[in-house]
């Protein structure tokens, strides 16, 4: 089965039309009685009738009512109708969180002790060769640092050496809303002047590093990639760009994003795959894994709500660590789900995202999510210190394809359409079963490395029925964007498009919205179960366990699993978005890795592992 974030969201979109809270149909149906706008006033609307609260049963799926019933209930549905209007006209910014804070771990489950694997011994050794400072365009966090420290290079050349290729490419990958060119310049020649005095901060000390543009950075824009929102602007930076300062690494862009972190089109275009630039990067942290896979910045901070990780960093074959939930503050980023959100590194290597993770997490006293966690970045020699489980179903051979059949009634123009849709899905089967070699590869891999793999299965629970929650928090966090119609703005406005998904979610009832966080109660005990059984869990990255682990809040590490061959099938002729492996001859495929609650550090240790015995995180597009 494969899923993805668009998907999602029309699943989610459907789920709130057919199960929609009443008042807020009511409210609705009362609106266009008046033929009232968006924004229109409690006060101006005419009552709810017996007629409207029929139409709204009708779309809630409850009742029917008898006509007392339906008496007794009209006054309480017109006051209840009116306490919206007090809230909405306090409008709210995108950054008032909810009085609520989401906890992902289970009833019982402790804290892990400290997050170090201890190997002992002394650092590896540096071996870089360059003879001209590009030449270093992909090279790893930990080497830069190596030479920096030993200054063999300059914070101020590596910079400007990124920024030149940021100019360079950008106009052909569509990566870059923001360079920070002065302030990176002035970071750079600050730290070269550190490293020479002997005030070495840590290992991204003059490191250059992308930001995704939902991050606030004072004295720059943060557009969201929303049109509307172009020339918004924050007087405090995000606390992830405050630790990174203060860890001495230099800021050299903001990145793109689809437009309020929703896939890869944003007002300025859409962000390109730098192995086939004819593809979208995905999304929607699009700029960060753009730039990191095309040698144009060091390390990106991205975001993922559900999949805006995962989904880029497989697009443009780049390693993404998307942190426990809770793990990195979110203070000054835009707000999505309040529940869901978390934002993580995507760079070159696990080893890199590690680095960048130790130095972002922990509570800064200001959201209220973020927990107190240790986390030190120590790899282990090799992978038997870790019991290894891979989600068995998801390796098997898949099951038969369904195509739709000619209907009795079939048209000229039905049959057209499903001979169309058929073979779509014939080309989709073709892409996931040359795909599924890479993912039994791996497995055989690590088993050739000495492990006995261990079969767990995902707990069978309607994960995607809890989808909505997503939306529901979405469309009040942008609350103001649907209510004044200047959602009207925003680059992309079909069925499965923020617009219309926000406007659908606000008829999502507060008592299925409950019920879902019941839900997600079972589905955050049952699958923290898995890792009493399994310190890791090998997966591919589509399918289910994307949004289960997303509820959750379960950490995952992507990384890079080889590149597809010149048999490989072709992609669709248009990327659409809808569908993160179109695949290619010669482009990306990823792997996953899932561990259990802020067992973060553990995570990145294995995939070092993995990625020191394959290497394929070397791999790097040719872009010229």
């Amino acid at each position: 089965m494969t899923l993805d974030r668009r998907g999602f969201l029309a699943s989610c979109s459907r789920a709130g039309i057919t199960s929609a809270l009443l008042p807020g149909i009511l409210y609705t149906l009362a609106a266009e009685a008046q033929q009232a706008g968006p924004g229109a006033k409690a006060a101006e609307l005419p009552k709810i009738t017996p007629e409207m609260l029929d139409q709204a049963c009708l779309l809630a799926g409850v009742g029917p009512f008898t006509a007392e019933q339906k008496k007794m209930m009209l006054d309480g549905l017109n006051d209840q109708r009116s306490s919206y209007e007090p809230i909405r006209a306090l409008k709210l910014a995108n950054s008032v969180p909810p009085a609520y804070v989401f906890n992902p771990r289970p009833v019982g489950e402790r804290m892990p002790a400290r997050q170090v694997v201890m190997i002992g011994g002394s650092p590896r050794p540096i071996e870089v060769s360059f003879s001209a400072i590009e030449d270093l365009a992909f090279e790893t966090v930990a080497n830069l640092g190596a030479l920096l420290k030993e200054k063999k290079i300059t914070s101020l050349a590596l910079t400007q050496m990124y920024l030149a290729r940021l100019k360079r490419y950008d106009s052909k990958l569509h990566f870059v809303i923001t360079l920070t060119e002065e302030r990176a310049l002035t970071q750079a020649k600050a730290a070269d002047a550190e490293i020479s005095a002997g005030r070495y901060r840590g290992p991204l000390h003059g490191i250059p590093w992308g930001a995704k543009d939902l991050l606030a950075v004072k004295g720059y824009p943060t557009t969201w990639g929303a049109g509307g929102f172009e020339h918004q602007s924050f007087d405090e930076d995000a606390t992830v760009v405050q630790r990174l300062d203060e860890a001495g690494a230099v800021l050299v862009a903001k990145f793109s994003l689809g437009a309020l972190a929703m896939g890869d089109k944003w007002f300025g275009g859409r962000t390109r795959n730098p192995w086939n630039p004819a593809q979208g990067s995905s999304g929607s942290s699009a700029g960060s894994a753009s730039a990191v896979s095309a040698g144009c910045v060091a390390f990106a901070i991205g975001s993922e709500t559900l999949g805006s990780i995962s989904s880029p960093s497989t697009r443009c074959g780049v390693t993404g660590l998307r942190p426990t939930f809770g793990m990195v503050p979110r203070t000054g980023a835009m707000a999505l789900s309040w529940t869901m959100d978390k934002l993580g590194p995507i760079a070159r290597c696990a080893e890199d995202c590690a680095l960048v993770l130790e130095v972002i997490h922990g509570p800064d006293g200001k959201d209220a999510a973020a927990v107190a966690t240790d986390f030190h970045w120590d790899p282990p020699m090799n992978l038997h210190n870790f019991r290894i489980g891979y989600l068995k179903s998801e390796f098997d051979p898949l099951p038969p394809l369904k195509l739709k059949e000619a209907a009795a009634n079939e048209t000229a123009g039905d049959k057209t359409r499903r001979e169309k849709h058929n073979d779509q899905m014939k080309a989709a089967r073709a892409r996931r079963e040359y795909d599924r070699r890479y993912e039994l590869a791996a497995l055989d891999k690590l088993r050739a490395m000495g492990e006995k793999l261990i079969p767990v299965e995902l707990p069978k629970l309607p994960y995607d029925a809890m989808v909505p929650l997503l939306t529901a928090e979405a469309a009040a966090a942008f609350d103001d964007l649907t209510m004044t119609g200047r959602d009207s703005l925003l680059t992309e406005q079909g069925i499965e498009d923020w617009p219309n998904a926000l406007r659908i979610a606000r008829l999502y009832p507060a008592v299925e919205y409950i019920q879902a966080n019941r839900l997600r109660t079972l589905a955050i005990e049952q699958v923290s179960a898995l890792f009493a059984q399994v310190d890791i869990i090998v997966t591919p990255t589509t399918g289910m366990q994307l949004v289960a682990t997303n509820l959750t809040g379960h950490p995952a590490l992507i990384l890079p699993n080889g590149l597809r061959g010149d048999d490989a099938p072709k992609p669709p002729e248009i990327d659409d978005g809808d569908s993160d492996d179109i695949g290619g001859p010669g482009t990306p495929v990823s792997l996953t890795f899932l561990a259990g609650h802020y067992q973060d550090a553990r995570l990145a240790s294995f995939g070092h592992l993995y990625q020191q015995a394959t290497e394929f995180h070397k791999l790097h597009p040719k872009l010229d």
